[in-house]
């Protein structure tokens, strides 16, 4: 049986994601929702994609119109200095501009580089994004019994 029963996301993360993703357009976007148990937040994070297509275009076929990649230390930096502050790591968001939100295999290696997710406890959430106008938002989570990301819902407070 699965523990993750679901999201509960704020208003406001939520609208802050969505207008991340519309900035972002048509790049995807990417970040994380931070939580101190009362009050949720996101902190945007740098898509590097272009940056990895350019150094090494080979390894990295994939411009940030179809990709993204977080900086490991940009991200590392940000769980850190949430947990100073009392605020943990709560989900990670992108967006797919011109595509549906789905969990793609790319996402899935993302999150679990070893067959394994690297913070099995933290939501994936996934923007659909067309012409700068949000059309969805899904959730994704862990599912041991299913040894893959399914999808759960996702609720606005």
């Amino acid at each position: 049986m699965d523990k993750y029963q679901g999201l509960l996301l704020s208003d406001q993360a939520s609208r802050d994601m969505c207008r991340h993703a519309e900035d972002s357009f048509p790049e995807e976007c990417c970040g994380v929702v931070l939580t101190d148990g009362k009050t949720d937040y996101i902190q945007r994070l740098n898509n590097i994609q272009n940056q990895l297509h350019a150094l090494d275009p080979q390894t990295y076929p994939r411009t940030a119109a179809i990709a993204y990649a977080m900086d490991p230390k940009e991200l590392e930096w940000v769980i850190d200095n949430a947990a100073l502050h009392g605020a943990k790591l709560k989900a990670f968001y992108h967006s797919h501009p011109d595509h549906k939100a789905y969990f793609s295999e790319e996402d899935k290696a993302f999150a679990s580089p070893f067959g394994e997710p690297t913070f099995p406890e933290t939501a994936q959430i996934v923007i659909s994004i067309y012409n700068r106008e949000v059309k969805d938002v899904r959730a994704y989570a862990w599912s041991p019994a299913h040894n893959d990301f399914i999808e759960f819902p996702l609720e606005n407070s």
